[in-house]
Formats: structure tokens, sequence, C-alpha cells
């Protein structure tokens, strides 16, 4: 069935079927799919496992593994190879908006994998699926672990953990709770990254890990998908992570590497917060506003009455217009209450004096001006994370995959790095640069 599908023979199969055989086959999950995409059996070398880990490309089918695994707890269908029923099971994913478009309500989510006669019930307000059987499938944020706290479950699932700000803190209070049943178990759904959790999981004896590249799923795939984005990435550390779900380690030539910034890793919390001597918005604009352009680089650091800097936003995003990005500038230095814009103006320094001016001429701006090469500017702040003196206060995955990818060349993709522009001019003016960079203001 799986072969007739990916061979795009399906609709004739499936036009030949009686109805009721036809709706069953589009539904039966041990048919269509992939063998990647379902649990992993003692004769694979599954063994009894308590954490499946499915390490995926972009668009490689997790979710629909991951959704699939869910529905056939709740339902009970094939115990043999999905395990035994769940009558509570969690669902973790990186944000409530992450939970509500792509678990539940994504294309590939809960309700769009069961027939309607089997469907859930869906209660966006309480974040609660429950089935017609009775089963129930709770919701919850990995930026909440304390939300995890008191919930018992047989069984959840996981999604994108390799992204989770709180990432420890989440998966242990979730095993806590992994309590109810015969045999409670937990599937993970990511594209990879080496974070110390996916680290943890794969060291871990009780993991089975099963890894999927995207062209496995080229079938299900909008036509030229591949081939563009191939022709773009292949063989790049983005291409390998992004579409071929390698977990790719630090490289050996980078500036900066995920051990040590593990180590100084903090919660960003209200006492954090009020220690901060002084907070500046660093932004690194681009020359264009394009899609395809590079992107504003957005990244604010405090520093402490100690001298340690911590990292506490990374707000960059491609696309944005000159006004867009000074807006987001101005909301960001405004959300944290900081005291200084510290922008570059290499990229038509008029243009972006006159933008943040526009959008409040009372926010105190600090210009600089790139002299020397990228590597060079990163170095002294590079020094200063290997001395302990920079710690971030949460995860930036996308900030740090740049600063872990980061050697003498560039990043491997080719691509500018624009968040680790805008962090190293954030420290530099917090840490390196003359008082008068960015005067020290007292908070309260």
């Amino acid at each position: 069935m799986s072969a007739c599908w990916r061979a795009g023979k399906l609709p004739d199969l499936v036009a030949a079927l009686p109805p009721d055989t036809t709706q069953w086959l589009l539904h039966h999950w041990p048919l269509l799919g992939r063998p990647a995409q379902l649990p992993p059996r003692a004769a694979q070398g599954g063994g009894d496992w308590l954490t499946w880990l499915v390490l995926g490309g972009r668009g490689a089918g997790k979710t629909r593994a991951g959704a699939e695994w869910v529905r056939a707890l709740a339902l009970g269908r094939e115990p043999a190879l999905f395990g035994p029923p769940a009558r509570r099971i969690a669902l973790v994913a990186e944000s409530l908006a992450d939970l509500r478009e792509v678990m539940v309500e994504g294309v590939s989510g809960l309700l769009a994998v069961h027939p309607r006669a089997e469907r859930p019930s869906w209660e966006p307000t309480r974040r609660r699926l429950e089935w017609p059987n009775g089963a129930i499938a709770q919701g919850f944020s990995a930026d909440d672990p304390e939300s995890l706290r008191g919930p018992q479950f047989d069984a959840a699932w996981c999604d994108e953990i390799a992204k989770w700000r709180y990432a420890q803190a989440a998966f242990d209070m979730l095993q806590f709770g992994l309590r109810l049943g015969p045999r409670p178990r937990q599937m993970a759904t990511t594209t990879p990254r080496p974070t110390a959790l996916v680290r943890a999981l794969l060291a871990d004896p009780r993991t089975a890990v099963t890894r999927m590249g995207t062209a496995e799923n080229a079938a299900h795939l909008a036509p030229g998908f591949l081939q563009t984005v191939a022709g773009r990435y292949a063989g790049t550390r983005l291409g390998r992570q992004e579409l071929d779900g390698e977990l790719i380690e630090d490289r050996p030539d980078a500036l900066w590497n995920r051990a040590a910034l593990e180590a100084g890793r903090v919660r960003a919390t209200p006492e954090l917060m009020r220690r901060m001597e002084r907070i500046v918005v660093a932004v690194d604009p681009p020359a264009s506003s394009s899609k395809r352009a590079d992107a504003c680089g957005l990244v604010a650091a405090g520093i402490d009455a100690e001298g340690l800097v911590h990292v506490l936003a990374d707000a960059s995003a491609q696309g944005l217009t000159p006004n867009a990005w000074g807006a987001r500038a101005l909301a960001l230095f405004h959300e944290l209450e900081a005291d200084r814009v510290v922008v570059e103006v290499n990229q038509g320094g008029e243009m972006v004096r006159t933008i943040l001016a526009g959008l409040d001429p009372a926010v105190p701006v600090t210009e600089v001006r790139a002299t020397r090469g990228k590597w060079l500017r990163a170095e002294p702040v590079a020094a200063l994370y290997e001395q302990g003196r920079v710690r971030h206060a949460g995860a930036f995955a996308e900030l740090e995959d740049e600063l872990c990818d980061f050697g003498p060349g560039g990043l491997s993709s080719g691509r500018s790095p624009d968040r680790l522009d805008a962090l190293v001019w954030a420290v530099t003016a917090l840490a390196l640069a003359g008082k008068d960079a960015a005067p020290r203001v007292r908070r309260v």
C-alpha cells in the first residue's frame, strides 16, 4: 500500500475497491505508513523502549507518525505494534500555538488523521482532546514546565524537542507524570539539533531511534520542492540537518561549542531581569527586505553588577522592511526596558537613523560601524564566553546554531551570520566598548 502511494498508483488501486474498504484502507496506518514511521519492534532492534525518538528532516513525515501513534493508543488499535491502549495522553509542544496549529489542527495533526466517526472532540480553551471511547489527550507548552507538575499519563508525544526553550525542565516534569498503565511510553519527534536533551536521549539504552530524510516523503510534498531546496542546500551543514535529519555536531574550527553554551545557560526570571544594570538591543539590519535577503539580526543582552553578560532575546527575522525591523527593535527595547539600541550602520547609516528617529525619537541609539571582518569582531566575544562571562537566559536554537557553525570561512551554508553579528554588537557594547558607548543606568 505504501509503495503504491509513493509510486503514485494509489488512486487506481482505491478506485477499484468498495467504499467501506476504501475508507478503511485510507486510514489504516500500518499499511500507509513507511517503516520509519511505525514504532520499532524487537525484531528491528527496537526492544522494550521507553522513548521512541524520531529524528527527521523537514517534511519527512514526523508529525504524521506522531499523530498516528497517539491515535492508535487512544483507540486501542494494533497493540502488538503500537503498544497498550492509553487513556491519558500528554501532548507537549514548543508553545501552545504549535500545539494547536501543528499537533492538533495541522494538516498531519490529530484531527486530520482520524476518519470522521472516530475523530476526537477538541476543546481549544482547555487544550484537551476527548475520543468517543473516553480517552483524553491534554496539551502542554514546554515553555511552562510547571504545568506538567501534577497530571499523570499512560503516554506522551513530545514535538520538536530540540527547539524547547526549557527542554530539560519540561522533560523532567513529564517523566514524573508518566506513571499510568502497564507500560508508560513517550514519543519525541524533532528535526535534530545536538542539544543536551537530544544527546541524553540518544545515549539512553531505553531509547529507540528512528531517522528519516525529507526525500523519503517526496510523494506528499509540493512538486519541485526537493529539487529547489536540495539544489541549494544539499551537502551543506544546514541541508544535512534540515533535509537529511542528521545530528550535526559542532564544527571543530568554530569559535563556540554547545557544551560551553549549555554550561552557561540560566533561566530567564524576573529576578534575573532585576539584576541587569544595563540592557541593550543590537540590530544588524539587512541591505534588502527581500525574502531571500539576509535576515535582520536582532538580539538583546544585559549586564549585571558583577560584569556578567546575559543574552535575553533573539528576535531576528527575515524579509522585514526597514519600518518593520525598526518597529520590532523598538518593541523589544520597550518590552525589556532597555537603555539603548545599538545599530550597525554599514548598510545605509542615514536610513537607519531616519527609521529609528521617525518611529521613536526619544530612544537612545548608538551607531557602530564594522571596520574589521566578522571573525575578528567575534573572537573577543567568544573569549568572554570561554571565561564564563556570557550566559544565555533560556535557549535560542537558531542563534546557537549559528554560533556553533561559525568558522574562519563563515557559516557552512554560506549565508550571512546575522544573528551572530547582532549578538557580537550587543556583547561588545556591554562588556568590551567604552562606557560612552552605552551609558550605565541603574535599573530599579
